[in-house]
């Protein structure tokens, strides 16, 4: 397999190789960090941090077939710790600023979940993020992780389970259209 050359090249030095591998997965980089941090910027930064790291640890992968999903991982990884630096940075203004009420809510909703789905163990979180903020189908997020699909959708349904208990509200009136 050509992407399991590259990778072996990779681990023994060769910067081209590694090169070729990020070129041939930038796209997928790219989708995955806007996915998760929405901001160019932030999305760039956590690029490149994945990229430092994937460079300096690509000796320790074990199997270079696993590459794309272990550069993924650690981008997802640099993904949530950017995501928790800019929560902690929040200004007050902000918040109190917020254009309306509804506003306020779905912006807390929307951390809400984050924190939640940041939870989940990674052998759920990683199946959420790729079909749900990615948008990816259960045929391709078992060929990115190398599972097959029963095995995804088994995750996916669990992750669904854990998220809807960790989310429930108090019936409010007894619309379940909400």
């Amino acid at each position: 397999m050509h992407e399991k050359q590259e990778v072996m090249r990779a681990q023994k030095g060769d910067k081209e190789a590694f090169s070729r591998l990020i070129k041939q997965n930038e796209v997928s980089l790219y989708r995955i960090a806007r996915s998760i941090v929405k901001a160019d910027d932030a999305c760039a930064d956590a690029i490149q941090e994945a990229i430092l790291k994937a460079y300096t640890g690509i000796v320790s992968l074990r199997e270079a077939r696993y590459f794309k999903t272990w550069l993924i991982r650690i981008l997802i990884h640099e993904c949530y710790r950017i995501l928790q630096e800019k929560r902690r940075f929040i200004p007050t203004e902000t918040i109190h600023t917020a254009a309306n009420e509804s506003s306020l809510q779905a912006m807390e909703r929307t951390i809400e979940v984050q924190e939640i789905v940041d939870a989940l163990e990674d052998e759920l979180r990683l199946p959420v993020i790729l079909y749900y903020f990615e948008n990816l189908s259960v045929k391709e997020v078992g060929k990115l992780l190398a599972l097959p699909e029963g095995t995804v959708k088994s995750r996916l349904s669990r992750a669904r389970k854990k998220l809807a208990q960790a989310l429930q509200y108090p019936e409010q009136g007894g619309n379940s259209d909400e």
